[in-house]
């Protein structure tokens, strides 16, 4: 049974993604809880409860237990992580076997989020935690070997955070966390067609805008999707067409801030790690690096060529699960 027992997480923002060895992943699921506020019970964890967020009624609440990247209701967390480890092992297993688990955590984080991760996964049943930084997770899942003696620039956009390293020897040599990724990119969206048409649409209208016309640089066509939600003036439901063109002028800031954050980081990055990065290019992870154009906007910026890994979503838990038998070859978190 010792197959299994080691687990790689990707607790994200917005989704916990869970590794097994020997199987990949096998795990995804919104980080979302929805309680009963009179009684406190759990009612729905993950999938489920996110078909709740900004429908329930009252005594509900539909809870996203992590914020940028980092555990805001550890009680919280600590009841959809063993949910999630209980369905990985089929429930009757978790009680017996306790795995050893490996974590991912934003590049910049502080001792204390640190200790409330470590101790959200024990309660939830490990035997042993491991943390390893986002970026270095990303890098692993996205089959760079980070254990050569050059540089490699790996963008990990997520739910909460955008975490960016140039990595070096298993380490992460200079790196940034920036509290702006895809949640901040629905934001802007909601914003946007508030301001712009007087309609309120919800987060997850946004999500999906974002995912089927969203655009960080100029689509060949214009595309368009209709959307529901409320008008402002009126309060009653109406129907608007938005188009790809006014989603690029909505995310233009969150999206110059990422580039603002990459240039930092490149800015800072010694020579002759910049000069292999501009031979190998930046690595592109994470589910905010699907958005459309983002590659593009991003390399004719900076003059270097920009790809999107394979399964830019999983690479984070992926990475964070191949880690665990890479142990011996790095200090999972780093010294600070």
């Amino acid at each position: 049974m010792g197959l299994g027992m080691d687990i790689g997480i990707d607790l994200g923002t917005a989704t916990v993604l869970i590794y097994v060895k020997g199987k990949g992943v096998v795990l995804r699921e919104p980080s979302v809880v929805a309680i009963n506020s009179r009684t406190g019970r759990v009612l729905a964890v993950g999938e489920n409860a996110s078909l709740m967020l900004g429908r329930t009624p009252g005594t509900v609440d539909a809870i996203r237990p992590l914020r940028d990247g980092v555990i805001s209701d550890f009680k919280v967390t600590e009841v959809m992580l063993k949910e999630f480890i209980r369905r990985v092992f089929k429930g009757s297993l978790a009680k017996y076997f306790k795995p050893t688990i490996m974590v991912c955590v934003p590049s910049v984080i502080t001792q204390v989020e640190q200790k409330a991760v470590e101790d959200a996964c024990r309660h939830a049943g490990a035997k042993d935690v491991y943390l390893i930084r986002e970026p270095i997770a990303a890098a692993i899942g996205a089959g760079i070997d980070i254990a050569k003696a050059c540089g490699s620039m790996i963008v990990d956009i997520g739910g909460g955070t955008t975490d960016i390293a140039v990595i070096s020897l298993c380490r992460p040599v200079v790196d940034y966390s920036l509290k702006v990724a895809g949640d901040k990119f629905d934001e802007a969206i909601v914003k946007f067609i508030r301001r712009k048409h007087s309609i309120l649409i919800g987060d997850r209208t946004a999500e999906e805008l974002k995912m089927k016309i969203g655009s960080a640089y100029p689509r060949d066509e214009d595309i368009s999707l209709d959307v529901r939600g409320r008008n402002l003036i009126t309060g009653m439901p109406a129907t608007i067409t938005v188009y790809s063109s006014e989603l690029q002028e909505a995310l233009e800031e969150p999206v110059a801030q990422i580039f603002e954050a990459v240039h930092s980081v490149l800015e800072r990055t010694p020579p002759e790690l910049m000069a292999d990065i501009s031979q190998r290019g930046i690595v592109l992870t994470g589910g905010g690096a699907l958005l459309y154009g983002l590659d593009r906007m991003l390399a004719e910026k900076i003059g270097i060529e920009v790809v999107v890994a394979d399964d830019a979503e999983s690479c984070v838990a992926i990475g964070t699960g191949r880690a665990l038998s890479m142990r011996d070859r790095f200090d999972a978190m780093g010294d600070d």
